[in-house]
């Protein structure tokens, strides 16, 4: 008797080449590694030749990276999709793009089940599993990482056992995700949110210290100053190292459009260290609420409407809301750009035990399984509806 089919999601990393056998020896399938290269670089015969040596009979190998340039990263692009004002949703972008050939594959192969590497605590689970809902209703999604909350360290011992080449070790602990449009890491000193993450964890871009015509930048070291002192302050240091100029094609209220330049160091400074103590300190409802407030504080400002009832019922807001943002962070000034490095703060709703991937988790992994069935409940019963015709 034949064995069922599954398709995975594949990466050629350390977790899903483990999962290739777990799925094969643990949960009976003949496993299918799918990948779909979004501008990884990788070897592809290599690929192969590896999911086939983890135990797959069979490997999928799409080349995605136009499509994924044209179908979601250019609507992206045109959308200014920054969520949160800052992350430009590198991975989350190809996350659908991979659960539609993952659905491709399955029914290339007649397989009943597609399943991926994503934890029970993360993002990517939900990526997937409701894209797979959405266009495939009738298919069973397995997450073995999900339901087993497979540690880095047990990984990496499960892969020596059984003689599986990974590009990981405990010397490496950085989680690496990367494609046309960025580069994600996650793990180790970067666990920490008041820690400047270190070098070794980048690839793309260079070293501030490294930078042409180095100068070492400076800040403000928390003296208190009376606020008319302190603005003057920040703008001294942000104006010498090149940061607050500013060139707009404005529209203005009377229907035209100028162009305008600014020079607002102190304000881009404090805006940017503001909204990075925002996000530390308070909930994701309170921030998307407060996001849409700012911008009509800012439109009813520009317009002239500072005396208004609106104004002040979101200056209000703006004082309730500010009642947890408290605490310090660190910017990096150097030629022109302003980064943050650090932040601490006694409001800061961050727990290490809940955010680790280490061996200290207290995440309950598998109540995500539930939580996810609910928050697609509706995607599913449409598609089953229409069958998955949405691709």
């Amino acid at each position: 008797m034949s064995r069922p089919k599954i398709v995975l999601a594949y990466s050629g990393g350390l977790d899903t080449s483990i999962l290739v056998r777990i799925l094969g020896d643990e949960y009976g399938y003949d496993v299918i590694a799918c990948h779909a290269d979004v501008g990884e670089a990788k070897d592809r015969e290599k690929l192969a030749q590896k999911a086939r040596q983890s135990g797959a009979v069979a490997c999928e190998i799409v080349d995605a990276k136009d499509e994924f340039a044209r179908e979601f990263c250019f609507p992206a692009l045109q959308a200014n999709a920054l969520y949160q004002g800052v992350y430009p949703l590198s991975a989350a972008l190809s996350r659908p793009l991979i659960a539609r050939h993952l659905v491709a594959a399955a029914r290339k192969h007649g397989a009943d089940a597609v399943a991926h590497g994503a934890t029970g605590k993360g993002n990517d689970q939900v990526r997937f599993d409701l894209a797979v809902k959405g266009l495939a209703p009738e298919l069973k999604i397995i997450a073995p990482q999900r339901e087993r909350n497979i540690t880095r360290d047990a990984a990496i011992e499960y892969a020596q056992k059984h003689g599986i080449e990974v590009p990981a070790s405990k010397k490496s602990p950085f989680s690496i995700d990367e494609n046309l449009w960025g580069r994600s890491i996650e793990g180790g000193a970067l666990e920490d949110p008041n820690v400047e993450p270190p070098e070794e964890a980048f690839a793309w871009t260079r070293s501030w210290k490294d930078a042409p015509e180095k100068r070492l930048p400076v800040s403000v070291d928390g003296q208190r100053l009376p606020p008319p002192e302190l603005i003057a302050r920040v703008g001294k240091v942000a104006g010498d190292n090149g940061v607050g100029r500013i060139d707009l094609m404005e529209d203005r209220v009377v229907g035209i459009k100028s162009r305008e330049t600014y020079e607002c160091p102190a304000a881009v400074a404090l805006i940017a260290a503001h909204q990075d103590l925002e996000r530390f300190t308070t909930l994701r409802q309170s921030l998307q609420v407060k996001q849409f407030l700012e911008q009509k504080f800012a439109e009813l400002t520009y317009d002239g409407f500072w005396f208004s009832p609106l104004r002040h019922a979101i200056e209000a807001f703006n004082d309730e809301h500010a009642r947890t943002i408290d605490g310090e962070v660190t910017l990096r000034l150097h030629k022109a750009s302003l980064r943050v490095v650090g932040r601490t703060s006694p409001h800061g709703v961050y727990n290490h035990a809940l955010a680790t991937y280490g061996t200290a988790d207290k995440f309950d992994h598998k109540a995500a399984e539930g939580f996810i069935n609910l928050l697609g409940l509706s995607l599913h019963e449409f598609s089953r509806l229409h069958g998955g015709e949405r691709q």
